[in-house]
């Protein structure tokens, strides 16, 4: 197993996701399997209409304070929200940590590209002057991580990851290496996106991403079903806080899991198309193990990055079957929360924790076993409890990018 001094603990989660706003919300919806997709009217003019949209947050909720919401894009008023409950979760003060010792790292695949879009159509109809002074700081994928300094008063080191649908998760492999490397004792973490538009969602259409079954929302995200025909856009939010393992024990507090090791790879093989086979995946997913010192038989779950899509789905079972032939439990949460573009590794990644602490796997929506398109353990139905010591997340971006976090017990 991974060495004590190399160990790195997850003590905190924050979610905003379509199933819910808070971990608890988010977790009892990933286990009641119900999809969150939806007709979105934003979209009516779109050949695809549906979206999984983060439920209506209250005033309370949703407030940042201090007049700064209205200078904030929604993908970084995510990232805050988040990040405070994560915070609050890891049973930290910032009124009393040493902020030069806390470090934020944010990742987005679209960032403020929802700004943008409504931003120029002001401009065309009306001209400069009804351009947002705030535009630039909306857009910017780094403002994400930039607005959670300023909220919490860190001071630390502060990065911004964009590697598509890998960003959240490539956010949570670089705060870990910022922790081992002594460049900080507090890691906030994570990932948003706030880009359900319709030029963001007609793009995805034309390229041929997106489920077509308009009819029937709450059916179209399917992970690894035989008749799976593309994913669901959606929006969302997750942070982590990450902790040396012998910081959290010394302040007496439990983690929901470790984060053991991780694994990067890029495929240079296609713009948007994953390597045959996985085959440059399954670097990143060896690298992971090798790290936390496990053997591939060692891991108990996968939570799979499983998108709906026919050859993504194809590719990533090919890979799981391959390296994983022992048959780990694998589920896929974008049959609930849709495709959360940037923010899904980060989500997906607090959900494995969840699933190691709470020994329960949530259900693949709209899975049944007599649909299951490939030889894989995929959970279906219901909630399987199941003691998992190791679990592998797996994101997989546009552009080659591969990472692959790796949890265990703490």
């Amino acid at each position: 197993m991974t060495s004590r001094q190399s160990a790195v603990s997850i003590t905190g989660l924050g979610l905003i996701t379509p199933a819910g706003v808070g971990r608890e919300p988010t977790w009892e919806g990933i286990l009641r399997g119900r999809s969150a997709a939806a007709t979105d009217p934003e979209l009516k003019d779109c050949p695809v209409d549906l979206s999984c949209r983060i439920p209506a947050m209250t005033p309370e909720r949703a407030r940042i304070g201090g007049g700064k919401a209205w200078r904030m894009g929604h993908f970084s008023r995510l990232a805050v929200l988040a990040a405070r409950e994560a915070v609050a979760d890891a049973g930290l003060d910032p009124a009393r940590w040493d902020g030069t010792r806390v470090a934020v790292v944010i990742g987005s695949g679209l960032a403020g590209a929802a700004h943008l879009e409504e931003q120029t159509l002001r401009h065309h109809q009306g001209g400069p002057e009804l351009v947002s002074p705030a535009l630039v700081p909306m857009l910017i994928p780094n403002m994400a991580a930039g607005e959670v300094l300023l909220d919490l008063g860190a001071h630390g080191p502060s990065l911004a990851t964009e590697t598509a649908c890998a960003s959240g998760a490539s956010a949570l492999a670089t705060a870990r290496h910022l922790l081992l490397a002594g460049l900080c004792d507090i890691a906030v973490a994570g990932g948003a996106e706030a880009a359900v538009t319709p030029v963001i969602t007609s793009g995805f259409q034309r390229m041929g991403a997106l489920s077509a079954r308009t009819g029937d929302p709450g059916a179209a995200s399917r992970p690894f079903a035989a008749d799976r025909d593309g994913f669901v856009i959606a929006e969302g939010a997750a942070v982590l806080v990450l902790e040396r393992e012998a910081d959290a024990r010394a302040r007496g507090r439990r983690a929901y899991a470790r984060l053991a090791g991780v694994g990067l790879s890029s495929d240079a093989h296609h713009p948007t198309a994953p390597a045959p086979g996985g085959v440059h995946a399954e670097v990143a997913l060896r690298a992971a193990l090798a790290e936390a010192d496990l053997r591939a038989a060692d891991v108990d779950h996968v939570n799979a990055h499983g998108t709906s899509t026919p050859l993504n789905d194809l590719t990533e079972a090919e890979l799981i079957g391959r390296v994983l032939p022992h048959r780990p439990s694998v589920t896929a949460p974008k049959g609930v929360l849709g495709h959360s573009l940037g923010a899904a590794g980060a989500i997906e990644a607090a959900l494995t924790a969840l699933t190691i602490h709470r020994s329960t796997v949530p259900p693949i929506a709209n899975l049944t076993a007599d649909n299951l398109a490939f030889d894989l353990d995929c959970v279906t139905e219901r909630p399987r409890t199941q003691r998992v010591r190791a679990a592998v997340s797996q994101s997989f971006g546009f552009g080659g990018h591969n990472v692959v976090l790796l949890l265990t017990e703490d």
